[in-house]
């Protein structure tokens, strides 16, 4: 075979054109195959159209994982994790247009670095998403299709409860994916995903398993409970929430214009500001350099405090019933994450 000749001829054909890739994350090809769940998505236009706008678009350029980006291997962006929440959708509800509209807004308002910085400034993820449901380009796209705001708002739980953000306290899709995804990335998920997902189920808005099922998810659940209060998380969180204040103090950037950057944007932002440059540059470069202990330190030692906001560890159903129901020992391994350390002392050393 002449492979010169094979593309002297492809190249004089218009019917010979690059096709994209199954992961391909603009609605191109029309379905969208999520790498982790393996579920194939075949994008509505409404969907494909949302994709292609610049909430979702910015959403590949904020990690999922933060600050512990910097630490870890959970590089993967917030619209990883947004289209296999629309893929989890699609699994368990494929004809529920709102619902899977709402998989993929659930995120737009997340700020750079995603929890990172929340609550900085009282910004808040929730409350900027929303805002964005009600203004364009979203609202324009939303539109269109005849879907209101207001019905996207209660299809994420704004009333009752969702399989996206049910405030039940038992697990939803979107931490489902959460949970899942991050342990990939930290090489502590023992079941193919596909596999996993062939025994759940989804019972109202909560999600549902076996009992050894439950239990796989419990482990990662506590798993990244305990990673959130470890040095990879503790350490570099805290410094970028002190850059991020520093940099509003010092610089003419106002809370909402920092709320709407991408990562590469506000490490920009750090980097050209005097009073943030040089510690932007060791958090990157030379976080080894970071010392974290348990608990506030005495007042004549050098550093600064920091808090854990929040430990997520919500947990599935086993069958129809409750872990404290139905393995009350799961349930102990969860109570147990209430004991971990929220509180830190972290300096340079």
């Amino acid at each position: 075979m002449n492979s010169q000749g094979d593309q002297s001829s492809l190249q004089g054909s218009g019917e010979h054109t690059a096709r994209p890739v199954p992961t391909n994350v603009m609605g191109l090809s029309g379905v969208f195959t999520d790498p982790l769940w393996r579920i194939s998505v075949r994008l509505t236009p409404v969907e494909a159209d949302l994709l292609r706008t610049e909430p979702l678009r910015r959403l590949h350029f904020v990690a999922h994982a933060g600050a512990s980006t910097i630490s870890t291997l959970q590089s993967y962006s917030r619209l990883e994790h947004t289209l296999g929440v629309l893929a989890l959708v699609a699994h368990f509800r494929p004809e529920d247009e709102l619902l899977r509209v709402a998989a993929l807004l659930h995120d737009i308002g997340h700020l750079p670095l995603s929890h990172t910085i929340e609550g900085i400034s009282d910004l808040n993820h929730h409350a900027i998403g929303l805002q964005l449901l009600g203004t364009d380009p979203i609202r324009s796209v939303l539109e269109t299709y005849g879907i209101r705001t207001e019905a996207v708002v209660a299809a994420l739980g704004g009333q009752t409860p969702s399989p996206l953000t049910n405030r039940s306290g038992l697990l939803n899709l979107d931490h489902l994916d959460s949970y899942v995804r991050s342990g990939r990335a930290a090489g502590r998920l023992d079941t193919d995903p596909a596999v996993l997902l062939g025994r759940l189920a989804l019972k109202g808005s909560v999600v549902s398993a076996d009992r050894g099922t439950v239990a796989s998810l419990v482990d990662l659940v506590c798993a990244e409970a305990r990673l959130h209060t470890l040095w990879d998380n503790v350490g570099p969180v805290s410094v970028v929430r002190r850059l991020a204040r520093r940099l509003l103090d010092n610089s003419a950037l106002t809370p909402d214009q920092l709320a709407r950057m991408t990562d590469p944007q506000l490490w920009s932002a750090f980097d050209s500001c005097a009073a943030t440059r040089a510690e932007s540059g060791m958090i990157r470069y030379e976080p080894h350099r970071l010392r974290v202990v348990a608990g506030h330190a005495p007042g004549d030692r050098s550093g600064w405090d920091f808090s854990l906001r929040k430990i997520y560890s919500s947990a599935p159903l086993v069958g129809e019933q409750p872990v404290e129901v139905s393995a009350p020992e799961l349930a102990a391994e969860l109570g147990a994450l209430r004991s971990l350390s929220t509180d830190f002392h972290v300096w340079w050393s």
